[in-house]
């Protein structure tokens, strides 16, 4: 393509773009499509020939906008924040322009040091204590994974990676994660080779948090029986409903039984970087490894995970390999980030963190931060001073949890709120109870959004109430 045609057509996708986030707010949050639908409405094969910048623009708007469930709507509420910014999406630019592949250092100096640096500037700002190294992972699905593996090398000596399950005794590991974890760790735990019938689920409290002393009689009773505790997963912010694991007193549990302590704080790590939330991460000086997302509540364009870990030695020895092709003169000086996880190929994710955190500065994420955990505390009021409906937990951490008094009415309600189109929630449950969610850690929602979003959910109320 010519450079001015090519100038040309980024300067009508940069129209596109700002036209896209101007309007946003005027689209359904939730796609209406139905299965199958996008799929028939395009070419059954790729075209012979070139097609001009125009036919995919209208296809793009035809077709493929009207199946996009729209995660930086003002109103969307569901699930958890995929916040981007327009200084990400400008970093997104420059990065799929530039191309590189940031496996080693040699393959791209800029994007390895860089990556190093603004970690170190990222871990600054939430107040991580001293001894933490930083990589990026694409999710924290991988940095959980990552860790688990390094946990399961840790408890075998190394001989799980050399010598396989059988042989290092893998099948007598075990695991212990709160009843409320997310499902990353499950998966991980049977992806590790461990096994899924060896995590074992540790109780919760009325506050939905692990408990500390259900989980040392958990290690303690393993042991006697002559099983290996491996790891422990600690979670700062439940998907569910943002419950709090006790880092310092589940450190202390894994310091005395030494055993590897993973903290998975994916939505609510941001929130260390308010000085008046960091006891979030009190006690995390116990933790052999921790995990946010920027993607989530720090303004980033998925996907950038930040996955922190004590041990690079030992995470070394459970990732890197490494074959003659890859190697090179400056290996012995350098990072190579590639042995820093699972894929060889690496995107330079560290560009847009960089970009954004010196577009909005520390400040200035932590006003957007505010911003949200204000616009929750005035939507838990509403529900508490609302007689259809019964608050479940508090909007503390920017995600309020709540259910109507008719609890039989719940998924209606959902289902008449989502069909709107004015607002998108989920639901999960909580004890056999089914519960809705409603965050509004969007950095798009205003008090406005919120307005609108109760006046759609007072409306499913009474329709729901009358069907």
């Amino acid at each position: 393509m010519p450079t001015d045609t090519f100038r040309q057509d980024l300067h009508r996708i940069a129209d596109w773009v700002a036209d896209y986030r101007a309007n946003t707010a005027s689209r359904p949050v939730l796609s209406s499509a139905q299965p199958g639908e996008i799929a028939k409405a395009l070419p059954d094969a790729a075209p012979e020939s070139p097609e001009p910048l125009d036919a995919i623009i209208r296809d793009l708007a035809d077709i493929l906008l009207p199946g996009i469930t729209h995660w930086n709507h003002p109103r969307f509420f569901a699930y958890f924040p995929a916040n981007n910014s327009e200084p990400s999406i400008l970093a997104e630019l420059v990065t799929a322009a530039i191309g590189a592949q940031c496996m080693s250092w040699q393959t791209s100096p800029s994007a390895t040091e860089l990556e190093h640096v603004v970690l170190g500037w990222l871990g600054a700002i939430l107040g991580l204590p001293d001894g933490f190294e930083g990589v990026i992972q694409d999710t924290a699905s991988s940095a959980t994974l990552v860790s688990i593996l390094m946990a399961r090398e840790r408890a075998t000596d190394g001989k799980f990676r050399t010598q396989g399950a059988a042989a290092s005794g893998a099948d007598r590991l075990r695991v212990y994660a709160s009843e409320e974890a997310h499902s990353s760790v499950e998966k991980a735990v049977f992806l590790s080779g461990i096994g899924s019938e060896n995590l074992r689920r540790v109780p919760v409290n009325e506050e939905l948090a692990m408990d500390p002393t259900a989980l040392d009689e958990a290690i303690r009773t393993d042991r006697d029986r002559g099983l290996i505790p491996c790891a422990v997963v600690a979670t700062v912010g439940t998907t569910s409903t943002l419950a709090v694991d006790s880092v310092k007193h589940i450190g202390q549990v894994c310091k005395e039984h030494d055993v590897f302590l993973h903290v998975d704080a994916a939505f609510a790590g941001s929130l260390a970087a308010l000085p008046e939330m960091r006891w979030l991460i009190d006690g995390l000086e116990l933790a052999d490894s921790f995990v946010m997302n920027p993607h989530k509540w720090m303004y980033v364009n998925f996907d950038c995970s930040a996955h922190w870990v004590r041990d690079v030695d030992l995470l070394l020895r459970t990732c890197a390999i490494d074959p003659e092709y890859l190697k090179t003169a400056r290996d012995e000086d350098v990072r190579n980030y590639r042995d820093w996880g699972i894929p060889l190929g690496r995107r330079f994710r560290a560009l847009k963190l960089w970009w954004v955190l010196r577009s909005f500065g520390a400040d200035g994420i932590r006003a957007r931060l505010r911003k949200a955990l204000a616009l929750a505390e005035g939507l838990e009021q509403r529900i508490r001073e609302d007689e259809d409906l019964k608050l479940v937990t508090s909007g503390r951490l920017g995600l309020v949890c709540f259910r109507p008094v008719r609890e039989e009415l719940g998924p209606a309600i959902l289902d008449h709120v989502n069909g709107s189109g004015e607002a998108y929630m989920t639901h999960t449950k909580v004890g056999e109870h089914f519960t809705l969610r409603w965050h509004t850690a969007q950095d798009l929602t205003t008090e406005e959004d919120v307005d609108a979003g109760w006046s759609a959910l007072r409306s499913a109320i009474d329709a729901a109430t009358k069907e």
